[in-house]
């Protein structure tokens, strides 16, 4: 619990800082708060944001969510009902790859009923009752996502527009590493940690292009072809 945080480290002492402002005003509303990313997993630097979580009781109360710097640290402020927080860790969705780490890795700075455990048992039988295709299903919506981004990408390089390239190929990179977190079953602690640990971080449009050829024939392998008849588009 909180007596394990490094409350010496400039964001450690921001997050207990963080804790008591959120209990001095919202005592009551409050079920749980935790810290996700690098430090709930303890391996923080000097350039890691504060990713605090609170769990409140009803909706709408406790404080608004938030992202802005306090004392020139990062913070993510998030917050959600117990129950609308149990919801997402029940479900198989779309940006599963980038969800998964908060909820399987929470490092708690106040859980009294064990919210977070209960939240991590829940996600984990999830991903044991999930079936393949469930898998495949959400790896070709990324795989759909990656492909039109890369064309779009393509697209402005002709027409000499760099920046606007640029960016599509940074969302098709970001999603055909989800693709391949889906087909693994592998999720990661952010962006970058996934087009780094998938390889496509420095991928350039052939390059990338040869990849989401491997991953369409991958999903046709596993019954989810990336193309069919227009029957095939809603079943």
């Amino acid at each position: 619990m909180i007596d394990d945080l490094d409350a010496t480290s400039p964001r450690g002492a921001l997050a207990i800082r963080l804790r008591e402002a959120v209990l001095d005003r919202w005592r009551a509303e409050v079920l749980a708060i935790g810290l996700c990313g690098s430090m709930a997993h303890g391996d923080d630097s000097d350039s890691s944001d504060v990713n605090l979580v609170v769990v409140t009781s009803r909706a709408r109360t406790g404080p608004k969510p938030v992202r802005r710097l306090v004392d020139g640290i990062p913070v993510d402020l998030r917050v959600f009902t117990a129950e609308d927080g149990m919801g997402q860790a029940r479900l198989l969705a779309p940006m599963w790859p980038l969800l998964a780490d908060a909820f399987i890795t929470t490092f708690p700075l106040l859980d009294a009923h064990n919210w977070f455990k209960d939240r991590r048992e829940a996600h984990l039988m999830l991903l044991t009752e999930a079936r393949p295709m469930e898998f495949t299903g959400l790896a070709r919506h990324n795989w759909a996502v990656a492909s039109g981004a890369h064309a779009r990408a393509v697209r402005h390089a002709q027409r000499y527009d760099t920046d606007a390239a640029s960016m599509m190929m940074a969302e098709a990179r970001l999603y055909a590493a989800m693709v391949a977190g889906f087909l693994t079953r592998t999720y990661f602690r952010n962006t970058a940690d996934a087009v780094r640990h998938t390889g496509v971080a420095a991928a350039g449009t052939r390059e990338l292009e040869a990849i989401l050829k491997y991953q369409a024939e991958e999903l046709t392998a596993r019954g989810r072809p990336v193309d069919g008849r227009l029957g095939a588009l809603f079943d």
